[in-house]
């Protein structure tokens, strides 16, 4: 048996297009998705109309990401917060306008976690973040993690979140993170998964990386108006898919922490544009040695 593992696409539906094709090609018979389907990238229906094609001929297991916690409601008033041009939540307004009820519904029925039983098999625990919160993120094995492990009846918890691909083992249980398919760190710009192989009565990971066109990804932000919604997000979100360096969430943090220095304190989510420009045009020298 093959399984392919899939977590934090974020609308990349061109790496997720190769990703299928290259699985199928390798026989793989099952797939499980980590969580966080749309949220960075135009065109999120393309995605999710590939999940649901995906589903009518092979086995598939989807669990809840931090993302789909917002497209449903879980951040209070955020038909408030979510503010054209506002590089901190446009991307959220963008894709939440373009969310069917069908999307809805398919993220009301995921679960955080799921337990997979195989027979004659280890048991796999499908989480995003951890078994108890889509936000946990799993970096290395401290005891927060050890005290994790040791909880989980299951013997491999595969999960995602941080974008990072990571195998950690204690006593004979794993903690296994495919990396991101949609927008992964330290990748060299290739879309990342990974395949469970049943070998000898277990589970072999192997870790995928794959070509895939970047460039058309990075023209949609602009055809698809995107860019217009969250400006300096779509050009950190660029930055990010060509190196792999510099993650949504750290440009973030750099400008709050700019925004705090300037004006004394950070009313987020409205931050202003200026704090975005200038920490995104600082990350552009950093990573390219330009603006």
């Amino acid at each position: 048996m093959k399984i392919a593992v899939v977590a934090d696409i974020h609308g990349n539906y061109k790496a997720l297009e190769v990703c299928l094709d290259y699985a199928k090609r390798q026989g793989v018979e099952q797939f499980f998705f980590l969580g966080d389907y749309i949220g960075e990238l135009a065109y999120p229906e393309k995605t999710m109309d590939m999940l649901y094609d995906l589903q009518q001929n092979y086995k598939c297991i989807f669990v809840k990401g931090n993302k789909e916690d917002y497209w449903l409601g879980n951040w209070k008033d955020f038909e408030k917060s979510w503010v054209y041009g506002n590089s901190t939540t446009g991307t959220f307004l963008y894709q939440y306008e373009r969310l069917r009820e069908r999307d809805l519904d398919f993220f009301r029925n995921m679960s955080i976690a799921r337990s997979v039983e195989f027979e004659g098999l280890p048991s796999i625990m499908l989480c995003h973040g951890s078994p108890d919160s889509v936000k946990y993120e799993i970096r290395e094995l401290n005891d927060e993690v050890t005290e994790l492990l040791n909880n989980c009846k299951e013997n491999i918890i595969l999960c995602g979140h941080t974008h990072r691909r990571l195998s950690l083992e204690k006593a004979g249980k794993h903690i296994l993170n495919p990396g991101s398919l949609g927008i992964p760190l330290a990748s060299m710009a290739k879309s990342q998964f990974m395949l469970l192989h049943e070998e000898n009565g277990g589970w072999t990971p192997e870790f995928v990386d794959l070509e895939y066109d970047v460039e058309t990804v990075i023209e949609e932000l602009q055809e698809s108006g995107l860019c217009h919604y969250a400006p300096y997000w779509c050009k950190s979100t660029e930055l990010l898919l060509r190196t792999g360096k510099i993650s949504n969430g750290q440009m973030l943090k750099r400008v709050m922490n700019l925004c705090e220095q300037e004006e004394g304190k950070c009313n987020w989510p409205f931050i202003p544009e200026k704090y975005w420009q200038k920490v995104v045009e600082q990350a552009y020298e950093e990573v390219l040695g330009r603006t």
